[in-house]
Order: structure tokens, then C-alpha cells, then sequence
């Protein structure tokens, strides 16, 4: 995220243009929805980062699965022809939240346009290097979710 702007317009608007798969500004309103299949489907994380848990809808993206990324805790989205992406998507988030969101992402995800269904959603699409393997919340939750929501308290603070 360029932090030489502010990514709140004086409407309160989240504006978003460096990490869009097109490379021009999105406009984010609290009616604009995310898909989250990772490490932010967990309410004690979003808790962390946001300072509140939005409601949480489970769902499945058809056609992508979640990753485990080499040497890292957390997981990205990627095509997958008959795979299935499980997660949940959060509704109501404001600009300041979404900004939040944006600047915790790393560099190589994308904030793209994704089907659900007849729908169509935001999520972070990973753009580099996956391993073979799935990522699994359950297994994430049982070992590294404590530790994680420490690290996303630090990061905040820093924020």
C-alpha cells in the first residue's frame, strides 16, 4: 500500500490502486463484500486487526484452492480447475477497515473480482510462488492461531 497518500478520500471512501489486478484505483464501500479463506477468517484475528469480528458467511469458491505458501503461516488463493476454496465472506467493512486489511496483506496478493456463485466478490489473490500441499485452517488453528494473533496485535500497534 503507497503510504504517501491516504487511502480514506475526504468521504470516507477506501480507495485502492497498487494492488488492483488492472492497476487502476478501486473504490471500496461498506457494500462491497471479501472473501477471506486464510488466516483472517479467524475472528480473534480480525479482532486484532480491526478491533471488531464483522459477520462471517461461510462459502466456497469454485475453481480455486487455498495454498500453502512456502515458508510462511498463512495461505494464498490460487486457480485450481476442480478445486474448491473454503472460507467465509465478510460484509459491512468500512474505509478505515479496509484500509487496514490492504496495508496487513503482503505485497504479492491482488485484490481481484472473484465468482461466487452468481455473485461476485473481493478477494486477495496470491500471484507467486505456492507449494503442492493445501492449506488447512483446522490444522493452523490447533498450532499456530495463538502466535498469530500475537503477531497481529505487534503489527498493529506499529500501524
Amino acid at each position: 500500500m503507497d503510504s504517501s497518500r491516504d487511502p480514506v478520500d475526504e468521504s470516507g471512501t477506501f480507495v485502492l490502486g497498487e494492488r488492483s489486478a488492472t492497476g487502476r484505483s478501486i473504490v471500496m464501500t461498506d457494500a462491497d463484500r471479501l472473501f477471506v479463506y486464510g488466516t483472517l477468517r479467524f475472528p480473534e484475528v480480525l479482532v486484532e486487526l480491526i478491533g471488531r469480528c464483522p459477520e462471517l458467511v461461510g462459502a466456497e469458491l469454485a475453481g480455486w484452492r487455498v495454498a500453502t505458501l512456502p515458508g510462511r503461516v498463512y495461505p494464498g488463493l490460487v486457480p485450481a480447475a476442480g478445486g474448491v476454496a473454503r472460507g467465509v465472506v465478510l460484509s459491512g467493512l468500512d474505509a478505515g477497515e479496509w484500509a487496514v486489511l490492504d496495508a496487513f496483506e503482503d505485497d504479492e496478493y491482488e485484490l481481484r473480482r472473484v465468482a461466487l456463485g452468481a455473485d461476485a466478490v473481493w478477494a486477495y489473490v496470491w500471484t507467486s510462488i505456492v507449494a503442492q500441499e493445501d492449506w488447512y485452517a483446522d490444522r493452523f488453528a490447533t498450532e499456530q492461531l495463538a502466535s498469530f494473533v500475537l503477531h497481529c496485535a505487534e503489527w498493529r500497534r506499529t500501524l
